[in-house]
């Protein structure tokens, strides 16, 4: 059924797409009849001109073969008079009058052979043009031709598309009436099962009811043999017993000792309660209780005492820790805002254009959380410091640890070849620090850059003798404005 209704659309998007080209290929057609009519329309109307060109040009030649004729009887005339009339001196008017022919006869010679010119200039463009108009012709009439053909597959695949889309369609047909089928199947087998899941639930709840029977009879028949060994061991603890205090055989006791006929059940079993209840009521005497008692009474009082002080230690521990957190929680909140509002400040020193922060992990609990660093030097889109480099690196490590200094002075700090990794430019940046940090502390700096060294106020310095021992040498560089001094 699957496999019908996929053919079944298959072939309807086929015959859509059949249609769908067997459409455009008819507009292409409409347009290449336009294009067809028009390029007969140029044909015919290139014939026209044409053949008036070719009208005008027999015109013109035979006007030039008259006029070459005037021009060939002006010249004979005029060599006629030459020979004839050798010494004889021609009237001015005639010699006039021939000449003016003459020039007049070699104009229209001339026009005569321009024109012929022009004329043979056109009817060659148009004979061109006409060749060329016959060769697009001829390529409209094969377009036309294989237009045809094209036109005779596309009806031959319209053909079997709509023979495809018929069998679809009764394809279409069968698998819906095989699919009422099996819904209408599936509705029995669905009715039928639903009547044996009944049967089947009803047959499960009968063998429940039973196994819930069989259960407590098996209970009951548990708990019949319990009482019946239960009864038996206090038989044979009642006969030991008796055979104990009595001295008796059980057989004995039977034989000697069994009630008569006036014995009354219900009087001796009141009076063997009520002795009992009287033999309870004395007790077992035990010496030692007042010991034990005593003992017990002590050994209560101990640990009720040491139960307390264990409470009253606990509730103090637990004072003292929420009072140990909350005073933690507020030196790290006040450390933490002063740290994180002088840290961008300390950083748009050491990188000017750049932008430092700090950022919690875990603003919600401040004893869990911890710190990251977020550093983007001027000109560059990293914020991460693994994609610094060496130079950035250790500046973003002095501008946290000045920030935490400037957030919380100390007296003194001393520093070890912090600038060694830094060039020029950003060691002046870190000297322009140091300047701002010398004001309220001491500054104690190991360093090998001279410019370092220039700032300082005192110098001291290790040396070696020639023999060996080694010397601690100074040198006081401004001793009247010394604040601190600068070891190197």
């Amino acid at each position: 059924l699957e496999g019908a209704k996929l053919a079944a659309e298959d072939a309807r998007v086929t015959a859509a797409g059949a249609k769908a080209a067997l459409r455009e290929h008819d507009a292409q057609v409409s347009a290449w009849k336009r294009d067809y009519q028009r390029l007969v329309s140029q044909v015919e109307s290139s014939q026209r001109d044409h053949e008036k060109l070719a009208g005008r040009a027999t015109e013109l030649e035979v006007k030039l073969y008259e006029l070459r004729g005037q021009l060939s009887q002006a010249r004979d005339r005029l060599a006629r008079v030459d020979k004839d009339e050798p010494d004889t001196e021609a009237s001015t008017s005639e010699r006039d009058a021939a000449s003016a022919a003459l020039d007049t006869a070699k104009t229209m010679e001339m026009e005569a052979q321009m024109s012929l010119r022009s004329a043979q200039d056109k009817v060659g463009h148009v004979a061109g043009r006409g060749d060329s108009l016959r060769r697009q012709a001829q390529q409209e009439r094969q377009a036309k031709e294989r237009h045809d053909r094209a036109m005779e597959r596309r009806r031959a695949l319209g053909e079997l598309a709509r023979t495809v889309a018929a069998h679809a369609k009764t394809l279409s047909d069968r698998a819906a009436t095989a699919l009422a089928e099996a819904a209408e199947s599936r509705d029995e087998l669905s009715t039928k099962s639903t009547v044996l899941k009944n049967q089947l639930n009803a047959a499960k709840q009968t063998v429940n009811g039973a196994r819930q029977r069989l259960e407590q009879l098996t209970n009951k028949a548990h708990s019949g043999d319990i009482a019946r060994s239960q009864a038996q061991v206090r038989l044979d603890e009642a006969e030991a017993k008796i055979s104990e205090q009595l001295g008796i055989s059980i057989a004995d006791l039977l034989r000697d000792y069994t009630p008569g006929e006036e014995f009354d059940r219900a009087e001796q079993t009141k009076r063997l309660k009520q002795a009992e209840k009287d033999l309870n009521s004395l007790g077992k005497v035990n010496p030692l209780a007042l010991e034990e008692f005593k003992a017990l009474e002590e050994r209560y009082s101990f640990l009720s005492t040491q139960l307390d002080d264990v409470i009253e230690a606990r509730k103090d521990l637990q004072g003292v820790i929420e009072d140990v957190d909350a005073q933690i929680l507020q030196l790290f909140s006040d450390a933490w805002n002063d740290v994180e509002a002088e840290f961008p400040k300390v950083f748009n020193t050491l990188f000017p254009g750049g932008e430092g922060r700090l950022i919690l992990t875990e603003p919600d609990s401040l004893l869990t959380t911890g710190i990251e660093v977020e550093a983007r030097p001027p000109g560059k889109k990293v914020k991460r410091l693994s994609l610094l480099s060496g130079g950035e690196k250790s500046l973003t490590a002095l501008a946290m640890l000045v920030a935490i200094f400037r957030a919380r002075p100390s007296p003194f700090y001393v520093m070890d070849e912090v600038e060694a990794a830094l060039d020029d430019v950003n060691l002046r940046r870190l000297i322009a620090l140091f300047e701002e940090l010398r004001k309220d502390s001491q500054l104690i700096v190991i360093t090998h850059q001279k410019p370092t060294m220039d700032v300082a106020n005192v110098l001291y310095g290790v040396t070696m003798r020639g023999d060996g021992v080694t010397r601690v040498i100074s040198q006081r560089m401004n001793p009247a404005s010394a604040m601190e001094p600068a070891s190197s």
